[in-house]
């Protein structure tokens, strides 16, 4: 019987290997699968007699051990997240890429054409088609940033849904880990492995890890996950819901969020890793900066360009009209600011009001009032500030190209709003002129010389030095009424000392025109070279100043008029002006920075985008290198090998076959004693 009882416990043993064997080989493709192993000890021996020793009784069954390495599972997982970051941003970064540096969809082609067919216009100031086709180009450039700006919109919905999407996934698989942690904890009574169970729960925290980042401390058996600097997705049988809402600053940009009870607790800045990590990493390395930038651009060249018109004259005669919608329209002023959600029942909003574009920068701001009018300004995203003002203020303070005032309502100690100056500045833009001989080609003041001069003196046109205020119709107002009503005016050349002749500035009537101070307007030029005269003309909000040059030999009384350009001028010097701006560096000129001009600073944006594109080709392809070795490294000690396992399926068939040879020479041998008797 002894014999009978090895034999059996040696089929039992062969029959528990060819099993696992046979499992092993049927999971070979299933994810996250550990292949097993059966593991045996020998059976407790019995004494045979005093002094003559011990015999076995056969095997005895162990366990079925599961083939693990947790190091190289963790590096497993920890590459999984790397790769998963990399692909989602590389995948965003390279679409934004494409959008802004095509020829077919970015701006370049379409800015670089404006110029050009400004330039044609101002060499035919007159002409209906060239003014036309320049008008048509505004429109078509003004429709690019739209389509552009709309794009990036787009994508940063698409980017919601997507962490919608993708949090969504993180709850499930949390809600998994918890569960096995149960079923684990049950089923592991008795120093028992539960295999399967064990390599379900590491393939959920494998798959946990394409969505979110995470660490994994093991704890009695169970796992607790964590993500970011340390918030919880699962304790023990607990799981944490992670949610993707609308920002409370900014309901356009959802934040990441995990519940914990009553409370959320925003992880949108600390979370890394697994797809969400990278959409996050591309909304704010690329997504945003390029809105933004793209915004500025857009300011710049609304305020540029509808300034300098504003300093001509049009084909009517008319001083000119804005090209491009007014950046502090009342309705642009309101789009520039978000309250926080939690501020004061009954709270305001603010009115952000470009001051200076030139100065702009592309970040983004975060107010917050320490009082019901006192508030503090800090740069986001890092928190630097830029300084403090008073809703009181008058005037209101400038931070960084714009200001602050209140838009209805009021406000109260700790509301927070977030400023966004620039961000709807491609999107606003449009043209708003509609007839083409309202275009201001022509320089407003033009020079003559008298028809009675004497002398050889020459002189340049005139150039207007007063920028006008667009945003103020008052002042706008007053200083053209200003230059109508002190013009013509005459520049008269007096006697002549010692190669210094003297001049004098009058009106039609031959009145002395007077500065602002009330002196009348009179100087020295130094015959035979170029002298530079600068007039500051008129009062008050109507004054104005101008600036010429006259050169060569002036007879006493020979004069030179400046009057108000005409209706018909063929003159382009305005248009010339416009065309400047071209090269003219007006894009971020603050903190010692000489600035960029428009164009220079669109090459920035798709350098910046293009750098940020490749670097992540160049991470996935790095990342993915890293994971398929971690997998290897995985595979080489978890893996299922059909070689290994058809060797270990022979070597257990012998083994199940030597075991029924005992089992039969046992029985032989009992008959025959059975029969004996």
């Amino acid at each position: 019987m002894s014999l009978i009882s090895i034999g059996l416990s040696g089929l039992n043993a062969s029959t528990a290997a060819i099993n696992t064997i046979g499992n092993n080989t049927a999971n070979i493709d299933t994810d996250g699968y550990s292949r097993q192993q059966v593991r045996t000890t020998a059976a407790v021996q019995i004494s045979v007699g005093v002094g003559i020793g011990y015999v076995g009784t056969g095997t005895t069954l162990q366990d079925v051990r599961r083939i693990y390495n947790g190091y190289l599972e963790t590096q497993l997982h920890n590459s999984t997240a790397l790769t998963a970051d990399a692909a989602a941003y590389s995948s965003q970064a390279s679409r934004t890429d494409t959008l802004l540096s095509d020829s077919t969809t970015g701006v370049t082609a379409q800015l670089s054409s404006f110029f050009t067919k400004l330039q044609t216009m101002s060499g035919n100031a007159t002409q209906s088609a060239e003014r036309t086709a320049f008008l048509t180009q505004a429109s078509s450039l003004a429709a690019r940033m739209n389509s552009i700006a709309g794009q990036l919109s787009t994508q940063n919905d698409n980017l919601n849904i997507q962490l919608s999407s993708y949090t969504d996934g993180v709850n499930e698989l949390t809600t998994t880990i918890a569960s096995l942690n149960k079923q684990i904890a049950q089923a592991s009574g008795g120093n028992t492995s539960p295999n399967s169970l064990l390599d379900s729960r590491n393939e959920a925290v494998r798959k946990l890890n394409e969505l979110v980042g995470v660490k994994v401390i093991e704890n009695d058996g169970g796992y607790d996950v964590y993500t970011g600097t340390g918030q919880s997705l699962v304790v023990g049988g607990s799981s944490f819901k992670m949610s993707a809402v609308p920002g409370a600053n900014d309901p356009s940009q959802y934040t990441v969020q995990v519940t914990y009870g009553n409370s959320a607790t925003d992880v949108s800045t600390v979370v890394t890793g697994g797809s969400i990590g990278g959409l996050l990493r591309y909304r704010s390395d690329v997504l945003q900066p390029a809105g933004n930038e793209l915004g500025r651009i857009g300011l710049v060249l609304a305020d540029q360009v509808n300034t300098q018109l504003a300093q001509g004259i049009d084909l009517k005669g008319n001083f000119g009209s804005a090209l491009f919608s007014d950046i502090n329209s009342t309705a642009a002023i309101g789009q520039r600011s978000l309250g926080q959600t939690g501020n004061s029942p009954g709270s305001g909003n603010l009115n952000v009001t470009i001051k200076d574009t030139s100065v702009l920068s592309t970040s983004d701001y975060e107010v917050t009032f320490t009082s019901g009018s006192a508030y503090t300004v800090r740069r986001l995203p890092n928190g630097e500030s830029v300084g403090t003002g008073n809703l009181t203020d008058n005037p209101a303070p400038t931070f960084e190209g714009f200001s602050l005032s209140l838009q209805g309502g009021g406000m109260a100690a700790g509301d927070t709003f977030k400023v966004t100056p620039t961000r709807n500045g491609a999107s606003g833009i449009s043209v708003v002129m509609t007839d083409p001989q309202d275009i201001a080609a022509a320089a407003p003041l033009t020079a003559a010389a008298g028809v009675s001069n004497s002398g050889t003196g020459g002189f340049t046109q005139p150039v207007l030095t007063t920028t006008p205020n667009i945003y103020n119709a008052t002042e706008l107002n007053n200083l053209q009424s200003g230059i109508k009503d002190a013009t013509p005016m005459r520049l008269v050349m007096g006697d002549v000392n010692g190669g210094v002749q003297g001049y004098s500035l009058v009106n039609a009537q031959g009145v002395a025109v007077r500065d602002p101070s009330g002196n009348a307007i009179t100087g020295t030029v130094i015959q035979g070279q170029t002298n530079t005269l600068k007039f500051n003309v008129g009062t008050g909000a109507s004054s104005f100043g101008f600036e010429m040059s006259l050169s060569g030999t002036s007879n006493p009384k020979d004069t030179f008029s400046i009057s108000l350009t005409g209706a018909g001028s063929s003159d382009n010097r305005n248009a010339a002006a416009v065309m400047g701006l071209q090269t003219e560096r007006t894009v971020g000129v603050a903190n010692g920075s000489v600035g960029v001009s428009m164009t220079q600073s669109y090459a920035s944006i798709v350098s910046s985008v293009g750098t940020y594109a490749s670097q992540g080709k160049s991470d996935v392809t790095a990342t993915e290198a890293v994971l398929a070795q971690s997998k290897s490294a995985r595979d080489s000690v978890s893996g299922v090998s059909l070689d290994e396992e058809a060797a270990s399926l022979i070597k257990y068939q012998q083994y199940y076959t030597a075991s029924s040879q005992i089992i039969k020479a046992a029985q032989t041998m009992f008959s025959t004693l059975i029969n004996s008797l």
